[in-house]
């Protein structure tokens, strides 16, 4: 049991880790589109609550695979709690991002703009 306990909150970890790369190539998005953006301060906004929340998730994570490793029975009560705030706080990041993406990006025509510059 302690074995799986520590592989999902190893999963928990990358998949959270891939979502705050994620977030971050979207933040970098809206910032190069610039204020002109009519969503500009509010999908930064909802981006930057979103990676703050997956950074506490992450912290508590490294916390609870470090303390799973030496389990103490005291320690049982602590980790059955860590893990359902954790739970929550990821729960909390998927509205968050649902909610994000219901604004969108728009689109910078960079690519329309390099097929015109560089092979038409």
């Amino acid at each position: 049991m302690n074995l799986y306990a520590t592989k999902k909150t190893a999963s928990e970890g990358m998949l959270d880790f891939a979502l705050f790369l994620a977030n971050i190539t979207h933040m970098k998005t809206v910032i190069e589109q610039g204020a002109g953006y009519r969503y500009y301060v509010a999908v930064l906004v909802l981006i930057s609550f979103s990676l703050a929340l997956q950074i506490v998730a992450g912290v508590l994570i490294i916390i609870i695979a470090r303390c799973e490793m030496t389990v103490l029975s005291s320690y049982q009560r602590l980790l059955n709690f860590l893990n359902n705030l954790i739970t929550g706080i990821i729960f909390l990041t998927l509205i968050v991002n649902i909610i994000k993406s219901a604004f969108g990006t728009q689109r910078s025509c960079f690519l329309r703009w390099l097929l015109q510059r560089f092979i038409l």
